[in-house]
């Protein structure tokens, strides 16, 4: 008898997200899960990772070989970590993480806590993706991406990943019958126009809250933005390696010596 798929969820919305309670339901009808995640929101942390301090694990619910659950106080990194090093049996056919409640589309895959979870596994050499809906609300309605998540899932148990990508998969906030389909898309050239709003506390002390807008400064009709803009799913190859390949002959004239 063939072995069902070992998957690793996790996410950095918290173990008790409704994005990754509906990201489980789904990984239950495809293979043997195994979730780590974090205690506690750890949104936008980016690729964290805890050194300074304790890292706790709890093993919060166990239903057989199908699921187990265990909640991280560390980062989404630490997560996956933790999962490969001390949690697994074996190391895993598979990574997911999220659903996240917010967008990862465009310069926001560096930010997130979500993606750097997916990342991290895929330095391990596990096949990950990263799932994202457009609704930052905890109160979200999931239903829509369920059938999108399973497709995109199945396809990558089927076909792998090369090593170093991992897919970055973003959900238009529509009813189902409202999204267009799923495109294959390069990340958006955007960034966030950013302020600082500078308050004073009742004590005296100043400080500041972050705030600001994103900007699209992609017109292309080949990238996330546009895709989710236009009511389709969105799905970006990441790599990480940040090496800027298309630079090094051109540095490579410069007088370093």
């Amino acid at each position: 008898m063939k072995e069902k798929p070992l998957i690793l969820v996790t996410n950095d919305d918290g173990i008790n997200a409704p994005g990754i309670r509906t990201l489980i339901d789904i990984m239950k009808t495809l293979g043997d899960v195994v979730v780590v995640a974090p205690d506690s929101p750890q949104s936008a942390m980016g690729h964290a990772i805890t050194l300074d301090s304790t890292l706790y694990v709890e093993q919060v619910s166990a239903n057989g070989s199908l699921q187990e659950e265990y909640s991280c106080s560390g980062t989404p990194a630490d997560c996956v970590k933790l999962a490969i090093r001390e949690k697994l049996k074996r190391k895993p056919d598979l990574c997911v993480s999220g659903i996240n409640h917010g967008s990862n589309s465009s310069i926001n895959v560096i930010y997130s806590g979500t993606m750097s979870a997916a990342i991290e596994a895929g330095i391990e050499g596990i096949p990950a993706i990263g799932f994202s809906l457009l609704n930052y609300k905890w109160s979200a309605n999931f239903e829509a991406t369920k059938s999108f998540v399973k497709t995109i899932t199945e396809n990558v148990l089927k076909h792998g990943l090369p090593n170093g990508v991992v897919l970055n998969v973003n959900i238009p906030d529509l009813d189902k019958n409202k999204i267009k389909g799923i495109k294959i898309c390069r990340q958006a050239k955007a960034n966030w126009v950013e302020e600082f709003d500078k308050r004073k506390s009742p004590q005296g002390r100043e400080y500041y809250w972050l705030t600001g807008k994103f900007v699209n400064l992609d017109g292309g009709e080949d990238t996330d933005e546009w895709a989710l803009e236009n009511g389709y799913v969105s799905v970006v190859p990441v790599q990480f390696d940040l090496t800027a390949h298309h630079f090094i002959q051109n540095l490579n004239t410069w007088n370093l010596k």
